[in-house]
């Protein structure tokens, strides 16, 4: 069964993926095809080209992808100076003996791939960035900004409008292949250099042919410590169902101690192409999906946990 599932912000790519698996693209170029025009959109604020800067007004980009045959993997974190983070993920996957490069070296490695350059930072993210600082920075901080320990400002962004974020791609091709894709900014005002759950594999996304594939937005450090994207897939391989599985890692993320607010979103597929989405302690989340027989992407809504 093909299917291609994503979260909201990916209506953006739903045409380039949906195009690409109706002309037997395989899994993995779907997924790249479907997340390289999130990150190029300034609207979407999560993502990419218009992401949101963390505290110094930098945009850190973040992103891992899946072959679910393989079980080969590749993720950067802290990227800065290139749009395409999904992209440079598969060729650390299919270049490098690593899975995961962030920061210097993930932008080395990316100007070696010859990836596509760019400003990510627009003029309306500074605008907002700086707003923030106004709002929450007092005076005498600011006039030492940025030379003042960070930690307590970051800790003030870790609410839900702010620690909300990310797409994911889920793709099923026509041989039965699974992939999984994941690319965020991560956090609006993060502390510099955060990684959420997006480049941890296991965490932000997972796939595997023989029991389908996860993948999580929302409070990612939540998903790191559950690894919520894994465990669905596990709890596929004990014979869950793909609802099952979702609400099982529910429990798991609910089980959690927490001192801040927030939520995820995990959004999953069986080996047999079932979609299943389930929004936990988040609210009014919707997702889309094509699979084949439909002329054009549904957006649904997300159960809740």
């Amino acid at each position: 069964m093909r299917i291609v599932l994503a979260n909201s912000v990916g209506s953006v790519g739903m045409p380039a993926a949906v195009e690409a698996i109706q002309s037997d693209r395989p899994a993995l170029d779907v997924v790249e095809l479907g997340i390289r025009p999130v990150e190029l959109d300034p609207g979407v604020r999560s993502v990419g080209v218009g992401g949101w800067p963390n505290l110094l007004g930098e945009v850190e980009l973040d992103a891992s992808i899946m072959d679910g045959r393989t079980l080969r993997t590749g993720a950067v974190g802290a990227l800065r100076g290139y749009v395409h983070p999904i992209s440079v993920a598969r060729r650390v996957m299919e270049e490098l003996p690593h899975v995961l490069l962030v920061g210097d070296g993930a932008a080395r490695f990316a100007a070696e791939c010859g990836a596509e350059a760019g400003e990510t930072l627009t003029e309306e993210a500074r605008v907002e960035w700086e707003q923030w600082l106004e709002r929450h920075i007092p005076a005498d901080v600011w006039k030492r900004w940025p030379d003042v320990p960070l930690a307590a400002w970051a800790r003030l962004t870790a609410d839900p409008e702010t620690a909300a974020g990310t797409t994911t791609f889920l793709v099923q091709d026509g041989r039965g292949d699974i992939a999984a894709g994941v690319s965020t900014c991560g956090w609006a005002f993060k502390y510099p250099g955060r990684l959420g759950d997006s480049p941890i594999i296991g965490a932000g996304g997972y796939a595997d042919n023989r029991y389908g594939a996860a993948a999580c937005t929302g409070m990612g450090e939540l998903a790191i410590r559950a690894s919520t994207a894994r465990s669905v897939v596990l709890y596929m391989k004990m014979g869950m169902t793909v609802e099952e599985a979702c609400r099982e890692a529910a429990d798991d993320l609910r089980s959690l101690d927490r001192r801040y607010r927030g939520g995820v979103t995990i959004h999953a597929i069986d080996a047999e192409g079932r979609p299943y989405v389930l929004a936990v302690d988040r609210d009014d989340v919707t997702y889309w999906v094509w699979t084949e027989g439909m002329e054009v992407p549904e957006r649904r809504e997300a159960d809740r946990a």
